[in-house]
């Protein structure tokens, strides 16, 4: 790793993992396919990146599968990681197997640790299961010969009081790095400092950032996360990912070559994979990630348009903006109720939606909005 001087303070040039083929899936409206997949991976390996984030696994029969192997026939099993959903230790186990099955050799676990958002999505606040459900998981993977990163979602708005205990009990149970994951953005650089600074103070803690760009901060807090001892860094090609983009790749290394003289990566390759990325993602070249574009509260998720409370630091209507479902081939039930809602028609949502999804491939799979799926409702209803 390269070693320059900012400040007085060494700079330890951080390793990459690059989250676009991961993240993209929570982006509404946004699927790659797998030669998609493919040659964003090789492009991102060949740039330098150390690993390339690629789908999710919550249970058998994955709907990423065809990602993953694409990326693993690309650059090998090796470069790749695979998000694990975290709810249950039986549901960690299915997840496994369908991770073992499919030759993922590096797992990261999704657990979330604010009170709000464990509240939600594993239906109790308690700390103490938390901690049980940290040292279960990584202990589960690391049985199977998994290298594991363990995050903590909505981190970045956990106390250090709850969250310093969480990232313990996953290093004493094998984990190999802990991703902080700054799911809503909310922290200045200043205090992202203080934040990473307790958990490298974390004996044999290995670190990483993953910030969302909502408030246009990102890179500054991935900045931030370096100089406080972050030894990973998590980007996305153009900033694409859901709720404002992530941490845009290209800004990122550039500022790492202009401010602290980091010359590892090979930046000549950024500008082909942010134009393949943005055409494959369907966005065209004028995408922007901040508060102001229309996917910044654009979902695809039922929780997310339901809760969004949980997922917003500042609401759209703030901004000018507002809240959206956009959505391509996952339409689900839940997504059809919120888009029918006060909207007067009446109709089976269970019925409705496979009828629904067949009419999409029967015309090219086009994005749905809100408005798309009530036209649609109502030609139903009439046929």
């Amino acid at each position: 790793m390269a070693e320059v001087e900012d400040a007085g303070k060494p700079y330890v040039s951080p390793r990459v993992s690059d989250a676009t083929l991961r993240d993209s899936a929570h982006m509404a409206g946004v699927e790659f396919g797998p030669r998609d997949a493919a040659d964003i991976a090789r492009l991102l390996v060949a740039t330098g990146v150390d690993l390339v984030e690629v789908g999710m696994v919550s249970g058998p029969d994955s709907k990423d599968a065809d990602l993953i192997l694409a990326t693993h026939e690309a650059i090998g099993p090796e470069r790749s990681m695979t998000l694990v959903v975290v709810r249950d230790r039986r549901q960690v186990a299915t997840a496994l197997d369908e991770a073992e099955r499919l030759g993922v050799h590096h797992v990261m676990y999704s657990i979330p640790t604010s009170e709000e958002h464990a509240a939600l999505k594993l239906g109790t606040p308690s700390a103490k299961l938390l901690g049980a459900l940290a040292r279960s998981a990584v202990s589960q993977a690391k049985e199977r010969g998994f290298h594991v990163t363990f995050s903590g979602e909505d981190g970045a708005r956990t106390p250090r009081e709850r969250l310093v205990p969480y990232v313990t009990a996953g290093f004493g149970a094998g984990a190999d790095r802990f991703r902080l994951a700054e799911t809503v953005a909310a922290l200045s650089p200043w205090r992202m400092e203080r934040v990473i600074g307790d958990l490298t103070e974390i004996d044999g803690a290995e670190i990483e950032i993953h910030s969302h760009n909502m408030l246009g901060l990102a890179v500054a807090n991935s900045l931030a996360a370096v100089r406080a001892g972050a030894r990973w860094v998590s980007a996305t090609v153009g900033g694409i990912g859901e709720r404002g983009g992530n941490a845009p790749l290209a800004e990122f290394l550039t500022a790492l070559r202009v401010v602290h003289g980091d010359d590892r990566f090979d930046l000549t390759h950024l500008t082909e994979l942010s134009r393949l990325a943005l055409h494959g993602a369907g966005l065209g070249e004028a995408f922007q990630s901040g508060p102001t574009t229309p996917h910044a509260f654009a979902y695809e998720l039922p929780g997310q348009l339901v809760n969004p409370e949980a997922y917003e630091t500042l609401p759209a209507e703030l901004v000018g903006n507002r809240r959206e479902l956009r959505v391509r081939t996952r339409i689900t039930p839940a997504l059809v109720d919120w888009a029918l809602a006060d909207s007067g028609v009446d109709i089976d949502a269970d019925a409705f939606t496979p009828w629904l999804i067949a009419r999409q491939e029967e015309t090219g799979r086009p994005l749905l909005d809100r408005d798309d799926v009530r036209k649609a409702a109502v030609d139903f209803a009439a046929a």
